[in-house]
């Protein structure tokens, strides 16, 4: 039984399959040296927060946000990911030059939502650091009776 619980243990905890790729992540920095200049990539957002305003329970809400590579590398984004499953983002896949624009596309569901909302978008990308964030916000009001 031991053997059997032992062994259990070591396969549910198999993560081999989640390997996630490090390759974007350029950190040449440690603890134990001295500091290394790197030229990296930066995100600067022409507005990190988009107030929608009210709308209906069961609307979607779109907006791009807008962003410019400031930095001194190509700029790679990983991923990107709504705090919830009723906000989706779309972000380039290709790299971003300094100097240029990207778009990331986010769309929000308000299906079954009621009241106030903040839902955010997580960037993880090459910058320092390496996570960005913008957001929706807004309030969705239910239905009247004899709507929808």
């Amino acid at each position: 039984m031991g053997i059997a619980a032992l062994s259990l243990a070591f396969t549910a905890c198999d993560t081999s399959g989640d390997n996630i790729s490090t390759d974007i992540v350029q950190n040449h920095n440690t603890a134990s040296a001295e500091p290394v200049e790197v030229a990296l990539a930066s995100m600067e957002f022409e507005d990190q927060l988009y107030d929608f305003g009210e709308i209906t329970q069961g609307e979607k809400v779109q907006f791009t946000f807008t962003f410019t590579n400031t930095g001194e590398n190509d700029l790679v984004i990983a991923s990107a990911n709504g705090s919830c499953g009723c906000t989706v983002p779309e972000w380039p896949k290709e790299p971003v030059r300094p100097g240029e624009k990207g778009e990331i596309n986010v769309v929000f569901n308000s299906d079954g939502k009621e009241g106030k909302m903040h839902k955010k978008v997580y960037i993880s990308a090459n910058t320092q650091p390496s996570e960005n964030v913008v957001a929706l916000t807004g309030t969705v009001i239910a239905p009247q009776s004899g709507e929808n």
